[in-house]
């Protein structure tokens, strides 16, 4: 990976994207630990953007437009 991109991605979310990316690759499953901690921070992320944006309901109207069109 490019220097420039590794300054841009902190170190341990790089970390993560990269045990992410062999899981997939090998077909082998994530360690528990893993899942639960990554579980855990996309709930924390989830609730901030809930907070900052309040629900923003956009699957059904994005299934309506797509099935119109």
């Amino acid at each position: 990976m490019a220097s420039q991109t590794k300054d841009l991605i902190p170190a341990d979310v790089l970390a993560d994207l990269e045990q992410a990316a062999y899981c997939a690759a090998t077909g082998r499953p994530p360690p528990p630990d893993f899942v639960r901690r990554i579980a855990e921070e996309a709930e924390k992320i989830r609730e901030e953007v809930k907070q900052k944006h309040g629900v923003m309901d956009i699957g059904v109207p994005a299934i309506r437009e797509l099935r119109d069109a």
